[in-house]
This record gives C-alpha cells, sequence and structure tokens, in this order.
C-alpha cells in the first residue's frame, strides 16, 4: 500500500489571501494521486476552508504558536507550502523539519513601486507566484480560478432578501480593510446613483452605519443594506446570486471572483499592479489615473497621507454597465 504524501500548505494573513490560496489547493490534491493537503491558518478563517472537499486536515491557530506547532508535528508531514513566506511561517517550516517551498516575495518591488513610485513588480498575479512555489512538486495550475464553497446551511434564500431585491440586483461590497481602501460614503452614494439598479450592500458590522447611510439617502426600495446581518459564507451567498459585483479592494472581491461573477473592483491607496486583482474573472478596474501620489501602500493607512485623498474622491465614474441596460430601475 502507497503512503501517502502529507503536506502542509500555510497562509495566515487576511480572507483574500486565503481565497486565492484555493487553485493551489485544488492542483495539489488533483495532481498528486498520494496527496494529504492539510491547511494551517488564524481561527477566522475557518469558514473560508471548513467546507473545502481537497483537504484532508485543518490546523487553526488561535493560541500558543509553540502549542500550535507541536499539533502540527504530530502529523509528521512531508512537505510544507508556505504561500505567506513571513518570519512566523519560516519558523513554522524550520520547526516542522521536512522539505519546504515558499512563495517568492516581491518586497524589493513593491517597496520601489509604493516608496519611490517605480514600477518594477512582475506582470503576475499572486496565484501564479504561489504555483511558482510548487512548481518543484510537479505540480501545475489548472487555469480554473478559485474556489469557494458554501455549506447548504449559509445559502441564502431568495425570501431572506426584501421583495424589490430578491431576484435580480448588484451587489456593492462597501467594506475596506483600512480607510484608504474605500470610497467616502458620498462618493459611494454617487457610484449607487450611478449603477441606478436594486443594490445589495455587502460587508460586516462595521459598515452598517455607511451602509445605513446610503439608504437614507437613496431609499430601501433601491437599496438594501445587508451589511452586519450575514456571516461571512452568507455574504458569499448573495454575491453568487447577484448580477454583478462592485467591490473595494477586499477579500469579498475574490470571492466574488471565485464564482465567475464580473467585478467592477475600486482601487484607492493600493493598485492592481501589485498582483491581486480579480483572478481568472472578467473585471473592470476603477482608479484614478496618473495621480503621482499612488500607490501609497499596498495595505493601506486609517488617513490620506496626502490630505487630499484624490484617489478616491477624484475617482472618476465613466464606465458603463452593459449587464444592466435591459433592466434599469429609475432611482429619481
Amino acid at each position: 500500500m502507497t503512503r501517502p504524501v502529507k503536506i502542509a500548505v500555510l497562509q495566515f494573513t487576511s480572507i483574500g489571501d486565503v481565497v486565492l490560496t484555493t487553485p493551489v489547493i485544488r492542483c495539489l490534491k488533483e495532481q498528486i494521486p498520494t496527496a494529504e493537503i492539510h491547511f494551517c491558518t488564524a481561527r477566522a478563517f475557518q469558514p473560508i476552508i471548513d467546507n473545502n472537499p481537497y483537504l484532508t486536515g485543518r490546523h487553526y491557530l488561535d493560541g500558543s504558536l509553540l502549542t500550535f506547532i507541536r499539533q502540527l508535528r504530530v502529523e509528521q508531514f512531508d512537505y510544507v507550502v508556505d504561500l505567506q513566506n513571513t518570519f512566523i511561517t519560516g519558523f513554522i517550516r524550520v520547526a516542522l523539519g521536512c522539505r519546504s517551498y515558499s512563495v517568492e516575495k516581491q518586497t524589493l518591488r513593491q517597496w520601489l513601486y509604493v516608496r519611490c513610485k517605480v514600477n518594477a513588480m512582475p506582470n503576475q498575479h499572486v496565484v501564479d507566484r504561489y504555483f511558482a512555489a510548487v512548481h518543484p512538486l510537479g505540480v501545475e495550475n489548472d487555469g480554473m480560478g478559485l474556489d469557494y464553497f458554501i455549506p447548504y446551511k449559509d445559502e441564502v434564500e431568495t425570501d431572506w432578501l426584501p421583495a424589490t431585491h430578491q431576484h435580480d440586483f448588484v451587489a456593492y461590497v462597501i467594506g475596506g480593510q483600512s480607510f484608504t481602501r474605500r470610497m467616502p460614503v458620498m462618493r459611494m452614494i454617487e457610484l449607487c446613483l450611478k449603477i441606478n439598479y436594486p443594490i445589495v450592500l455587502v460587508g460586516d458590522k462595521n459598515d452598517r452605519l455607511a451602509g445605513d447611510e446610503i439608504v437614507r439617502a437613496i431609499g430601501e426600495r433601491y437599496v438594501y443594506n445587508a451589511c452586519g446581518h450575514y456571516n461571512l459564507n452568507q455574504s458569499a451567498s448573495i454575491l453568487q446570486q447577484a448580477r454583478v459585483v462592485f467591490s473595494h479592494d477586499t477579500g469579498l472581491m475574490h470571492i466574488a471572483a471565485a464564482f465567475g461573477k464580473k467585478v467592477y473592483s475600486i482601487w484607492g491607496s493600493s493598485s492592481p499592479q501589485l498582483g491581486f486583482y480579480p483572478y481568472k474573472t472578467p473585471h473592470v478596474r476603477l482608479e484614478t489615473p496618473s495621480l503621482a501620489c499612488r500607490p501609497c501602500s499596498a495595505t493601506g493607512f486609517g488617513n490620506c497621507p496626502m490630505k487630499h485623498f484624490k484617489c478616491m474622491n477624484n475617482l472618476p465614474f465613466d464606465f458603463d454597465v452593459k449587464e444592466l441596460r435591459t433592466k434599469k430601475k429609475n432611482f429619481e
């Protein structure tokens, strides 16, 4: 009997980064017949991977790092695939004492781009950088894009939404990891008026107040504020049912990409040139062109370093949503 090949995949950073690992997980499992794939991440990201059928094991860091490593050592892994490549994941690799492969960080090129505005970034999505890490294992990208698996209990039924939004709507992810990665509320209102279609606002409880302000400005007949009412998987289910998705640079943007949705991605302080744009799905990039101070950060700031926030305040809404031409809703 052939002994299974046990592979640990490491990624602890964010919702989006975990979703972006899913093609690697799938291809490892499908292209190494005897592979058992174990995923190691933070407890907060459990909903993303709990239902992934390509995984044999799931390990959550929610306490002592040393205790976590002791638990991993029991598994006796053959390989570690580090798709984060930080000091912490490097420590885990060394502690497990098996052969490991790591994603190549673009630290210097990213620094040049953000600090000096010298764009030496490779024309390559971060998912393709992930695949370069597993190439020595004979694993290739199957080109099938991202995965996201919603358990039945979290599938949002039609009648969970208002009657005005039950059969056809646009989803707008209004959240963002930081202030400079999301538009001011007045610009969100302007965008909703431009979309001119029934809209479901998607986000967590921290986005609730902004969503309420948008609803007050436009009316609940046209905008439904779902922020904070649904868990992560339920929010994913809403994205799956939307006609198209508008989104700031967030993890939910990548979840929408996993469902093959057309994504209108909104970019402020960060830039799609950093390699985190919607993957293997139709998308339109909404960003302020020829702005000398942008990008000012890969992860965002609590306020605009230049105090003018032109990347979002001057963002042009000159796009045409062709998918909505057949059934416009007049907000006036």
